[in-house]
């Protein structure tokens, strides 16, 4: 029995071991770069200090003024809040016809919208630059936000299904006796009901959004319209010698997404397993 506890204990140590090692693998990289944003260019060529001597806020201050990093991060919460609203608009009501009603070609529709996960965004910039410049939509806020919430509704229409899906059907033969309307079930029972799942959505498209470089690269030359990751480029371009800038730079595109993850972070489990697992 001893032996049983010892192995255990040996077999937990080793586990938090690794943990540990992974965290700090990953947690390093962060610490590094708000310490390298608090020192002078001098201090980190002359320093091997981890903690900045003096600290110098007055990089964020320039990074925001100076080098117009404020737009950019102005523009990253425009395109995240109205891309995320309307892929969660547009999504649920998708899903919800599909999990409740019943149309013609409802399952070679929906099918073929979940055959679009497999298709990499780089895979069809080609055609989705040519339907954007057909419409004027080229270097165009409202073009590039069309295509964050197209790349985004498949898999919230896929996810939103599967949970709408499992609502129980007697919740909502009471609420049309009681003459409730069919969009009015959606809107004060079923969306009510999907928070765990929108929640999740919430997280997962702000990640993708804010975070996303290559669409707004094909769309946007226009600095005034560019979202953060896209002004990074350009910003680098300008300070690429200003480290201290640049990493302030870095910490503004990162801090945002990682208050938003940590304070939602207990909803991507509950709404994946609530929702798509099952089915």
């Amino acid at each position: 029995m001893n032996n049983f506890k010892l192995k255990k204990y040996l077999q937990d140590a080793l586990t938090h071991l690794i943990l540990i090692i992974v965290s700090l693998t990953c947690v390093f990289p962060v610490f590094w770069m708000l310490s390298s944003s608090l020192k002078t260019q001098q201090e980190i060529f002359t320093k091997m200090s981890l903690l900045p001597h003096t600290w110098n806020w007055s990089n964020y201050v320039t990074a925001f003024v100076q080098a117009d990093f404020g737009r950019y991060f102005l523009n990253s919460v425009f395109y995240t809040v109205v891309g995320v609203f309307f892929i969660l608009f547009v999504s649920s009501l998708a899903a919800y016809a599909f999990a409740r009603l019943e149309f013609w070609g409802k399952s070679v529709f929906f099918y073929v919208l979940i055959a679009t996960l497999l298709i990499p965004i780089p895979g069809v910039f080609v055609p989705l630059y040519l339907l954007l410049k057909n419409l004027h939509l080229i270097d165009t806020r409202i073009g590039l936000l069309l295509c964050y919430i197209s790349n985004g509704l498949a898999f919230a229409i896929f996810l939103l299904k599967g949970f709408f899906d499992d609502l129980p059907r007697e919740i909502e033969e009471a609420a049309l006796i009681d003459g409730c309307s069919r969009f009015g079930i959606y809107w004060r029972i079923a969306l009510p009901l999907a928070k765990p799942a929108l929640a999740t959505l919430v997280i997962m498209n702000s990640l993708t959004i804010w975070n996303e470089f290559l669409l707004a690269l094909v769309v946007l030359q226009d600095k005034a319209k560019m979202p953060i990751q896209r002004g990074l480029m350009v910003f680098q371009g300008t300070f690429i010698t200003d480290y201290p800038l640049l990493m302030a730079g870095l910490t503004i595109a990162t801090i945002p997404i990682v208050i938003i993850y940590l304070l939602m972070q207990k909803h991507i489990v509950k709404g994946i397993a609530s929702g798509a697992l099952k089915g």
